[in-house]
């Protein structure tokens, strides 16, 4: 199991180190202005579906169900779900690319006559994406249920490879509509990279077959689901559009600082999976037990990253972007950005807590109340304090996701989260007092990472998150 877990973690970051160089590359080509920002506004759809279906909104829907039926069933199940869900992409493609002039006016209402005619454009080519998107989506499941995560996981490199390539050969050559038909290449690589693997295994695509009630069975079961991941789009597009709305170039640093705050998620990510499976198998004091442990592994990753993240904000600007670091907004956003990741692992662990007692309903609700404050935060705090109101929004939904979901679970006075939800705080804000402010950028970068380190030695001290539960 942990073999596979840091396979898959290795092919995931691989994945978002390649979508983050896709930014890093479009600033360094266009620059953070109106072209920028057009493209990022155009991509927002289609790259809101592959992260959705990243995140396993069909494959957590389909596994069970595909994991039921026999092996031959399983094919024809295969078979008759393919051809649907590529004629439920192409309708969802045709609805995108005639809607793309509407679609890119509601993403980004800041944007210039000349912004919407770009991002309109690069939409037309972007919808034509939603098909791969979906086939690679369905086409995971069967590897996952014979536990070859690493070629599902691979999706995200294969999409942004070609982009990244263009990007890095053209750079400042590149067009809006020439990078669009190369992410429009990487979708379709998702897919064909994994009809080998399946072929061998005796599936054969053009054998379509009949499977009456295959698809209103998967319908059912993606229901739930698909409310949570639209609360979490739905905010990501409030950002965009007020993002869009503070200038030019706003859209391109919130999405900038998006990608990589992303990065240290990635071990986050695959601790979920296994704390999952291991909560899902224990019950009483033993999952209560593995959950304290879960947490103060979380607590343990990410407060010392996010310290050296705040405390290096500036340097790793300077490093990645020198043309645009000059009083630039990106350090204080990837700082303020960073400050949600402690209380969004925490929530990660505290619903997997729910879903391995059965309960799928009781995060949903709590996701949806702190999405509601961060969306009605969104409507203010950006207009007083700038960018980094969309950060502190973001902050404020989660501690309150956060303490929902144990009063919910009545796990308030059984885990110790003022202690380490104090801690974190104070750590957090000696790093934006002591470090952020330094200008000279190896010396930051330094005693940041020094700073991190530490923490690293001294909390794993502290917290020994490896204890046994009797211990």
């Amino acid at each position: 199991m942990f073999g596979s877990t840091l396979w898959l973690t290795l092919a995931t970051l691989t994945g978002l180190a390649a979508g983050f160089a896709r930014e890093w590359l479009l600033v360094a080509a266009w620059g953070a202005g109106g072209r920028s920002d057009a493209f990022l506004v155009s991509l927002f759809l289609p790259e809101a579906l592959r992260m959705a279906l990243a995140a396993g909104l069909l494959s957590a829907a389909a596994l069970p169900l595909y994991q039921q039926r026999s092996a031959l069933q399983q094919q024809q199940w295969l078979g008759a779900l393919a051809p649907r869900l590529l004629l439920c992409g192409l309708g969802l493609s045709l609805l995108l690319s005639l809607g793309a002039p509407l679609w890119v006016r509601l993403i980004g209402p800041g944007l210039d006559d000349q912004g919407y005619a770009l991002a309109a454009g690069s939409l037309q080519w972007l919808a034509w994406s939603a098909p791969g998107f979906l086939l690679h989506g369905l086409l995971c499941v069967p590897l996952q249920a014979r536990s070859r995560f690493v070629l599902a996981g691979l999706g995200s490199l294969l999409f942004n490879l070609p982009p990244v390539l263009y990007l890095a050969l053209l750079g400042q050559q590149a067009t809006p509509t020439s990078l669009a038909c190369a992410c429009l290449l990487g979708s379709v690589l998702m897919p064909a990279a994994l009809l080998p693997g399946l072929m061998s295994d005796g599936w054969k695509p053009w054998r379509l077959s009949r499977e009456p009630g295959a698809g209103r069975e998967l319908l059912q079961r993606i229901g739930p689901l698909l409310s949570s991941n639209l609360a979490s789009q739905g905010l990501a597009l409030l950002e965009r559009m007020v993002a869009s709305l503070l200038g030019e170039g706003a859209v391109t640093w919130v999405n900038l600082a998006r990608k990589l705050i992303n990065l240290p998620l990635i071990a986050l990510m695959s601790l979920n999976q296994v704390l999952l499976g291991l909560m899902s198998g224990a019950e009483g004091d033993q999952r209560r037990s593995l959950l304290r442990k879960g947490l103060s592994s979380a607590t343990l990753l990410t407060v010392p990253a996010v310290a050296g993240l705040i405390g290096a904000a500036g340097a790793l600007v300077a490093l990645l972007l020198p043309n645009q670091a000059a009083d630039g907004p990106l350090p204080g956003l990837l700082a303020w950005f960073a400050v949600p990741l402690m209380f969004g692992a925490w929530n990660a662990l505290l619903a997997r807590f729910a879903y391995a007692a059965g309960d799928t309903r009781l995060p949903l609700r709590c996701e949806l109340a702190g999405s509601l404050l961060n969306a009605v935060l969104l409507a203010v705090l950006p207009f007083f304090f700038g960018l980094i109101g969309i950060a502190m929004a973001a902050v404020c939904g989660a501690i309150l996701t956060g303490l929902l979901l144990m009063r919910r679970q009545d796990l308030l006075n059984q885990l110790p989260w003022r202690q380490q939800w104090l801690l974190g705080a104070a750590i957090m804000l000696l790093a934006a007092t002591v470090l952020h402010p330094l200008s000279n950028i190896w010396l930051q970068l330094g005693l940041s990472c020094a700073y991190g380190a530490t923490l690293l030695v001294a909390m794993a001290l502290w917290l020994k998150p490896w204890r046994g539960a009797g211990d």
